[in-house]
């Protein structure tokens, strides 16, 4: 007989540990999505957290007449995981594109925090809104909307006044908000979350959050809470391979960076290469410039230049060419014009620059 209890015992312990080991997620749509169709998807990649992918959904299903739709059963992680019910009125064909590409126009989705022993629903608001609250015993199920919700004030803020000193106060701003309130709600997924949103390239905060990946060490913090918390999973070794892809690539992109020594010397030999030219150019020019001598001026006209070149006085110059002084006078003065200078002192300029 005691046997007989021990065995009835031992069912009804398992029944129980059955039913409390047991997720429920329900909630309604709204008219519009009465005729489509219900997903629930488990998300382990972070980088498609929104729409429908075929390798994420693990169960599908269809809104009663009044909009209300199940997922329940006990085949969820015993760990949190990120879960996204999608409803939409594409048609769920092999071939669909919209659900192929992930996204339907005509469709409506939540992402939340959950396990196998969640129990959250997803009622319609007094505005007739659908997934915009959720009712869970977990405080941490509402984690993702709240940040939604700080994302929609973030992009209001943006678009009030588009200009760039505006773009910068808020990209400081709103990336410190995100990512403090994260931290905040003590859920690394949580946290994960506004990751994802940050470092996404087409993001406006993409390029604050390289800036601050350089200097932050709250990226290597999360890296540690998501490997305590979640060890081994595609949360963790895939965060864990973008942040060394990224910090590699900051690291890669400042070592490129010259001392600014480098750029200061490089400057100045720039600077010291075109006054070469321009002062090449200018001696060209004045080169060029400079008459022919041989053929402008007369054999005895020649022969006073090149003793005036020599440094040779008037009186010099006329013992040497056995003439008076006066010729010598005459024929300076006519090598003066035909070579358009008035001084001795320009003619040795002239000539010694040649």
């Amino acid at each position: 007989m005691r046997g007989v209890s021990f065995v009835i015992l031992c069912f009804l312990s398992l029944a129980i540990h059955s039913i409390q080991a047991q997720y429920e997620f329900d909630g309604y749509v709204d008219d519009s999505m009465i005729e489509g169709e219900v997903y629930l998807s488990m998300v382990e990649d972070y980088r498609k957290i929104s729409g429908v992918y075929h390798e994420q959904i693990i169960a599908k299903t269809v809104p009663d007449s009044t909009g209300y739709f199940v997922f329940t059963g006990n085949n969820l992680p015993a760990q949190n995981r990120m879960y996204r019910i999608h409803v939409d009125t594409c048609p769920d064909g092999e071939f669909n594109v919209s659900h192929v590409s992930g996204n339907c126009s005509n469709s409506k989705e939540i992402v939340f925090v959950a396990n196998n022993t969640t129990d959250l629903s997803l009622p319609v608001t007094f505005e007739d809104e659908m997934f915009c609250k959720v009712v869970s015993t977990d405080e941490r199920s509402n984690a993702f909307l709240k940040i939604d919700s700080l994302k929609n004030d973030m992009r209001f803020a943006f678009s009030s006044y588009r200009s760039e000193a505006n773009r910068k106060l808020n990209t400081k701003k709103w990336f410190s908000i995100l990512q403090q309130y994260g931290e905040q709600l003590n859920e690394p997924l949580a946290e994960l979350y506004v990751y994802s949103f940050i470092s996404d390239r087409r993001s406006i905060l993409h390029a604050y959050y390289l800036e601050d990946l350089k200097t932050n060490e709250y990226y290597n913090n999360l890296l540690q809470r998501l490997i305590s918390t979640y060890p081994e999973t595609t949360y963790a070794l895939q965060y864990e391979a973008e942040l060394k892809a990224d910090q590699f690539l900051v690291q890669t992109a400042s070592e490129a960076k010259l001392p600014w020594w480098v750029y200061l010397v490089g400057l100045l030999t720039l600077l010291s290469v075109l006054a070469n030219f321009y002062f090449f150019g200018k001696w060209k020019k004045i080169k060029n410039a400079i008459p022919d001598a041989s053929k402008v001026l007369s054999n005895q006209e020649q022969k006073v230049l090149d003793l005036i070149l020599a440094d040779k006085t008037n009186k010099e110059i006329a013992t040497e060419m056995y003439v008076s002084v006066s010729t010598v006078k005459t024929h300076i003065n006519n090598l003066y014009k035909k070579l358009k200078v008035s001084s001795r002192d320009e003619v040795k300029t002239l000539y010694s620059a040649s």
